[in-house]
Formats: structure tokens, C-alpha cells, sequence
């Protein structure tokens, strides 16, 4: 067997290893020449249960990003998205969560982040969905500093909720070219919230969809992306200005690590992720959307193999039409499964199925074909 595999791992654990030394350089003379004038804590919306709860967070230099405007120009674009990856990371920080009279605390790691799963009993009002947690750093990092602390939605499924949706973002709610790095580029640093907008009909499939059937299910939505930590509030955004309904965004860390160029694949992480919140959402039922523009295809049919019960019905936009036989077998696959695969581009064809299914009322079809495309599905 060839020993190139551990001599490349040897190797990026050097490269690793110096670009935290680096990292600590420049958070050092940063602090000492007074770049920094501000830390904060930017936690990202969690998930969980009545007796679990699910959080991730960074802490970091502010870099006062502000938010997108409808009249902003392509180059004030650009500086805003090149200040969103221009990152000062603060490791070794200890920040204290309060949730329900309790505080816990957590350390963030060489990448300024941290990871909080807290156990308890956790009573929402009727009809609440959100818990509050409020975090506050504890470690005095700048002359001055003064209190830093922020505060984080958790995310937690209504009683009532019939089915859950887990859905991809790029190239499934909002074009981006995922599978063309130059085209992928120009629409993530060019474009904001506002020019950003997401395919014909999606906005409001997905608010019938978190309505449901009955018109008051309150359906839970989670968010799925291989898309970086960087861009949380700017898909934030987005979803507020585009009406789609708010849920737990996953992303990821796309940073060099000890033993990869880039901090997990694709498919590790969105594997790592829905397999989280199917377990943590139990029994609820699920929908999948993606697109076959990457793996979405096979990361679902790998879901449907360890939960067959726990998915009601997959969903797949083509944006790749070279990948229509893969998708097909694929498709067969998940019906021996007994998981119906739908595979198109047309919204309205989307919402007929699971109208059928009975997951949204027939009085919806009237409301919305104004919205909806004309594409085969």
C-alpha cells in the first residue's frame, strides 16, 4: 500500500499548524495596534427538543457588515461579501450560555468556534417555536471592552407540526451555479439579499408547506448547505426579504484543517447534519429538497436507507440535465424503499403531488398558480 496518503496528512497538519501560528500573529499585533475595536459573539440559530437543544456559534472581530440594500452597487457588494470572509477569529474564548436561569459554558476552538448541546426541560408557550439563549463573553480580550454578549433563537418543532422539511439552498431555492466556480463567484460576491432571487414559486410553496394541510400546522423547516459559516447572515436576509420561512441554518466551516484542504466534504457534512436533526426531531417526518446539480441525489438516498420511516418524500430540482439517468436510478432505488423520488423544475407539478398527498389543501392550488412556472417536472 502506497504511504502517500499519511505523508499528505503529515503535511497538512504542518501547513495547519503554521496558519494557526499565523492566526495567533495577527490577532495579536491586531489587538496590540488597535485594529480590533470591537469582538462579538455571532451565534447561529440552533435546534432541538423539549429535553435537548443543539447550538453553534463564533467568536470574532466585528467587521460591521451592513445589511443589503436594494439601490447598493456591484462593488459595494463585493466589499460587504469580502468583509464577511475577512475574519479575525478569537480562540481559547470562554463564553457563558443562559437559557431558563441555567448558564453553561464553552470554549471556542482554534477556529474561534464554539459547540453547545444542553439537556433539560424545555417548555415553549403555545404556539412558540423559538427559545431564546443568551450568550456573554467571559474573557476580558480588548482594553475596554465592556460587555459582549448576544443573543440566539433555538428553533424547537410545535406539537401540532404534521411533517418537517429539509431543504438545500444553492441551485434549490435560489440559482447560484454550485457546479461552476466561475459563475458560483460572480453571483456570491456580486449580487446581495435583494438581487439574489430565488426560483419562480419557492417562496410560496414553502410557507404553504410550513402551514400545511391544515392551514395551521406550524411545519418546521431546516436548512442544509455546504455554503461557509461566513454567509449565515446574509441567507438570513435573504430568506426575510424573500418571505421564506425561517429555520435552523446549517453550514459549514470551509477552512484548511490537520487533515484536509478543506474542512469537510460535502457530502460528510450534510450527511453529519440531517441524520442530527431527523434523530433530535423524532418521530416527526420529513421532506427532502435538493438539486442534482452536486450529491443531493445520493446524500438522500443514503437518509432514506438509515430512515426509510422518517421520509415521507424526496424532492429533487434538475438543474443538470447530463445527470437525468443518474437521478432515475436513483429514483428507483428509494421506490424499493417505498419513497417516492420526484425529479423536475416546475414548482406548480410539485405542489399537485403533494397536494395529493394531502400536505397542502386543494384551496391553495387556486391561490398560488399565479406564482408558479410552466417547467416539466
Amino acid at each position: 500500500m502506497s504511504d502517500s496518503p499519511p505523508k499528505n496528512r503529515l503535511l497538512l497538519t504542518l501547513i495547519y499548524e503554521i496558519k494557526l501560528k499565523f492566526n495567533q500573529v495577527i490577532l495579536w499585533f491586531s489587538i496590540k495596534l488597535g485594529f480590533i475595536r470591537e469582538i462579538i459573539i455571532v451565534p447561529f440559530n440552533g435546534f432541538g427538543n423539549s429535553s435537548e437543544i443543539y447550538l453553534v456559534g463564533r467568536v470574532l472581530k466585528n467587521n460591521r457588515v451592513t445589511k443589503s440594500n436594494p439601490e447598493d452597487s456591484v462593488w459595494s457588494n463585493v466589499k460587504k461579501m469580502i468583509r464577511r470572509f475577512r475574519t479575525v477569529i478569537i480562540p481559547g474564548a470562554k463564553v457563558q450560555a443562559s437559557i431558563d436561569g441555567e448558564n453553561y459554558v464553552v470554549e471556542t476552538n482554534e477556529e474561534g468556534y464554539f459547540e453547545l448541546t444542553i439537556k433539560g426541560d424545555f417548555q415553549l408557550q403555545k404556539e412558540q417555536s423559538w427559545l431564546s439563549v443568551r450568550f456573554t463573553l467571559l474573557d476580558q480580550i480588548l482594553k475596554n471592552q465592556g460587555v459582549v454578549s448576544a443573543e440566539a433563537k433555538v428553533f424547537i418543532p410545535s406539537k401540532n407540526a404534521s411533517v418537517g422539511v429539509i431543504s438545500d439552498i444553492d441551485d434549490t431555492i435560489i440559482p447560484t451555479g454550485a457546479t461552476r466556480l466561475l459563475e458560483m463567484l460572480k453571483t456570491t460576491f456580486a449580487k446581495n439579499a435583494y438581487s439574489r432571487v430565488p426560483f419562480p414559486g419557492i417562496s410560496e410553496l414553502y410557507s404553504d408547506l410550513r402551514r400545511g394541510a391544515s392551514w395551521q400546522d406550524n411545519n418546521p423547516f431546516f436548512y442544509v448547505s455546504s455554503s461557509p459559516w461566513n454567509l449565515f447572515d446574509f441567507l438570513m436576509e435573504l430568506l426575510d426579504i424573500h418571505r421564506i420561512p425561517f429555520g435552523p441554518l446549517m453550514l459549514r466551516d470551509i477552512g484548511l484543517s490537520r487533515s484536509e484542504l478543506i474542512s469537510g466534504s460535502h457530502r460528510a457534512h450534510k450527511m453529519q447534519q440531517i441524520r442530527h436533526i431527523i434523530r433530535v426531531s423524532d418521530p416527526l417526518p420529513f421532506l427532502l429538497i435538493g438539486d442534482s446539480g452536486q450529491e443531493d441525489p445520493e446524500i438522500y438516498l443514503q437518509i432514506v436507507r438509515e430512515f426509510p420511516s422518517r421520509i415521507l418524500m424526496v424532492f429533487i430540482r434538475d438543474v443538470d440535465d447530463s445527470r437525468l439517468d443518474y437521478v432515475s436510478t436513483i429514483t428507483q432505488e428509494m421506490a424499493k424503499l417505498g419513497v417516492d423520488l420526484r425529479f423536475g423544475k416546475d414548482v406548480q407539478k410539485a405542489r399537485e403531488v403533494l397536494i395529493r398527498h394531502r400536505l397542502l389543501p386543494d384551496l391553495i392550488e387556486q391561490k398560488r398558480d399565479q406564482f408558479c412556472s410552466s417547467e416539466r417536472i
